[in-house]
């Protein structure tokens, strides 16, 4: 009996894991597409204003409404996700191409630059990543570059952690003492066993990273530190909208943040099945 009820509750829990990560993917592909396609397809210019329309609430006219010049929120939210978007990705590339080699370096020499390596990780780690990012922004001028090295500077530390434990463990594989044991230059080990076995880890810190990097593009933007303040970015489009929101009109702030939750959700929800899938007991937890 107690064997059958933990079955259906396994059974369960994969049928609403599964129901998730579906969601998840769909909401991805929705937002790729969107992002991809309304900008070449609708012909509209984004930056347009009409005062006459200015702060009207959601209609068939204008789904979530108009901001405080008169220009339509659904296409400023879908260019301003799109920028928010790729300084995300390319951030979290960056961070994950630093990352990963410092913590394949740290990881696979060991020792003495071990030991120096994780403590200028430690002590970056102590800084609040905004304060930080609010200071590299400040060494220049407004735009999507100094936001990208602010995001990709602070980012970085996680996954060089990441990387480091999983050569740390790759280390003692039989394979790769063999590789050892034949005579295989540490740089040969390396590249051959150590950075292949990290990619996955690496690639998985990436997907998590692309949230951090838009919230973080976002925070500096609202503040008035990221992109130029006439660049459609989800920070920029809720900055804009303070004083609306003072005066009682909810959905010029509102439908830019739906714009950051969502995305956020969505790509937890496919990361954390594949982190399922590169942990075998917990992907065996949740088959019972």
């Amino acid at each position: 009996m107690a064997e059958t009820v933990w079955r259906s509750a396994g059974k369960a829990r994969t049928s609403t894991r599964n129901l998730r990560v579906r969601t998840s993917a769909v909401t991805v592909v929705l937002i790729v597409l969107a992002v991809l396609l309304v900008p070449p397809l609708v012909r509209l210019d984004q930056q347009a204003v009409d005062l006459s329309a200015k702060l009207l609430p959601p209609s068939w006219a204008h789904p979530f409404g108009t901001d405080d010049v008169g220009r339509d929120l659904l296409l400023r939210c879908v260019y301003g996700l799109r920028v928010s978007l790729l300084v995300g990705l390319v951030a979290a590339l960056v961070a994950t191409v630093i990352g990963t080699a410092v913590g394949a370096a740290a990881g696979a020499l060991g020792g003495w630059t071990d030991r120096l390596v994780m403590r200028v990780v430690d002590t970056l780690s102590s800084i609040p990543h905004l304060l930080l990012g609010i200071f590299i922004v400040a060494l220049f001028r407004p735009g999507v570059w100094p936001v990208v090295v602010s995001v990709a500077v602070t980012h970085w530390l996680s996954t060089a952690r990441i990387v480091r434990a999983e050569v740390l463990s790759l280390r003692g594989r039989p394979y790769v003492d063999a590789a050892v044991s034949g005579g295989a230059s540490r740089l040969r080990v390396a590249v051959r066993h150590l950075v292949p076995g990290v990619l996955p880890q690496a690639g998985l810190a990436a997907v998590l990273m692309v949230p951090h990097a838009m919230w973080h593009e976002s925070a500096l933007s609202f503040l008035g530190l990221g992109l130029p303040a006439h660049q459609a970015s989800l920070g920029n489009l809720v900055q804009g909208a303070r004083g609306s929101l003072l005066a009682g009109d909810w959905w010029p702030t509102l439908f830019p943040g739906l714009f950051l939750i969502v995305p956020t959700l969505a790509i937890a929800g496919l990361a954390g099945a594949w982190r399922d899938r590169l942990n075998p007991r917990r992907r065996s937890e949740l088959t019972l």
